[in-house]
């Protein structure tokens, strides 16, 4: 019997050390160990948010921070950017991304630690991705022997505006530092428990493009509307309309939207102004439906105008936006290989895959930037604490979201799963050969 309990317990351990990576238990302890210095980093970060594009202290937080792990770091890159380059020997090289911007949200969390810039938030959790970018830089210096190749760390200015990852890729990210293999990062999901991961196979998050339309008329007096061209009645033809393009031109297994969030124009009641405005949000995923979309609003906004018998000198003026998103796409192997990793690290339970969303993330941009496209992942990183997710049984829409200002991660737990996580999946895109 002992012989035969003795053999029941060698298999198990061999087969829990085949899917057990060498170093978890080290790795984990020591994210575990640096936990109060890092939730000390979060909540610090968290009380000093700053708006896109003006991220001046945080990113001299974090410079500090590279430069005393003895990474060579170039601050000022597309503004505000910070990166931070380690070389470890010969190998592959992987950039690993934190953003750094706050909202212009008035925090309502009641939390000790709340901001005191007024209306500025963390209310998207950059808070907790520059923990996490940190926590990670930390352990891939402790643990230098067990990788080889080059991480180039980039702290990204104005993400919330779509802005940042272009502007540090147009001063020179791909060309001025080593160019990367693969790019990756996190983002936190208040739809998920503190401590879970999720991820999304292929399209994540979506194209983001903002249109304007000039819509013309002639104005005339309200009570003769037959003296006049009138652009009210015209737009809100215009805004009907585009309603079918996702109805009857998307293919119904593909995902689209395209909103009119704004409507402005007139100056009184019973004035017929000469012209409307309206501003639009269009999210897609792939390429060719987002030029659909595109194409489709130019030429809806001419076609009502003409059936409502504008003169040609009067027709709407279409304008994309000069801030275009593209989407943001997990891509094979990579994604497959560390959806693996984490479910052998974390357990099944904690590793969950999500839905795509139709919100941007300019992290897409990274994957494209030169042409040539690159290995790239984002995960979710939950936050929600648990005894709140345990109280509304899951139900996400009974919890704050994203830009809320009741939007508050728990913090340990959170972090040191992203820490844990960022580090693991470094380790083994990294590996040595």
């Amino acid at each position: 019997m002992k012989q035969r309990t003795t053999t029941i317990f060698t298999s198990l351990m061999l087969a829990i050390s085949a899917h057990t990576p060498a170093y978890a238990d080290t790795l984990r302890d020591a994210v575990k160990a640096d936990s109060a210095s890092l939730v000390a980093l979060y909540k610090h970060l968290h009380v000093q948010p700053e708006l896109s594009h003006q991220e001046v202290k945080t990113a001299a937080l974090l410079a500090r921070e590279m430069q005393s792990l003895a990474f060579t770091v170039t601050t000022g890159v597309g503004g505000t950017g910070v990166v931070a380059v380690l070389k470890n020997g010969p190998g592959k090289t992987l950039l690993i991304r934190t953003d750094m911007d706050g909202l212009p949200v008035t925090e309502a969390t009641g939390l000790p630690y709340a901001s005191k810039n007024a209306g500025v938030m963390h209310a998207c959790g950059h808070d907790v991705h520059m923990a996490s970018w940190i926590g990670t830089a930390r352990r891939l210096v402790a643990m230098k022997d067990q990788w080889s190749g080059t991480v180039v760390m980039i702290a990204q200015p104005a993400e919330e505006l779509g802005a940042g990852a272009k502007a540090m890729i147009e001063d020179g990210l791909f060309t001025r530092f080593p160019r990367p293999d693969a790019a990756l990062t996190l983002h936190d999901a208040p739809m998920l428990p503190a401590g879970t991961i999720g991820y999304v196979p292929g399209y994540t998050f979506a194209n983001v493009d903002s249109v304007d339309i000039i819509v013309k008329g002639v104005g005339g007096h309200g009570a003769y509307p037959h003296n006049s061209k009138d652009p009210v009645v015209l737009a809100a033809r215009i805004v009907t309309a585009l309603q079918t393009i996702v109805s009857r031109e998307v293919d119904p297994q593909d995902a689209a939207v395209v909103t009119v969030g704004r409507i402005s124009g007139g100056t009184k009641r019973n004035i017929i102004p000469e012209e409307v405005k309206l501003e639009l949000t269009i999210r897609s995923y792939s390429d060719a439906t987002r030029r659909m979309l595109l194409h489709s609003i130019a030429r809806i906004a001419q076609g009502e105008a003409i059936a409502a018998g504008m003169p040609e000198d009067r027709m709407p003026e279409v304008h994309e936006g000069e801030t275009y998103t593209p989407a943001t796409f997990n891509t094979e192997p990579m994604t497959g290989a560390l959806v693996t990793l984490f479910e052998k690290r974390f357990g099944k339970e904690r590793v969950q895959r999500t839905a795509p969303t139709m919100g941007g993330e300019d992290f897409g941009r990274y994957r494209t930037a030169d042409g040539e496209p690159i290995q790239s992942f984002i995960f979710w990183l939950g936050g929600t604490p648990q005894d709140q997710w345990n109280a509304v049984g899951g139900d996400t829409a009974k919890l704050p979201s994203l830009h809320s200002p009741l939007w508050a991660p728990d913090p340990e737990p959170t972090i040191l799963t992203g820490v844990e996580a960022l580090t693991a999946a470094t380790l083994k895109l990294l590996e040595k050969q």
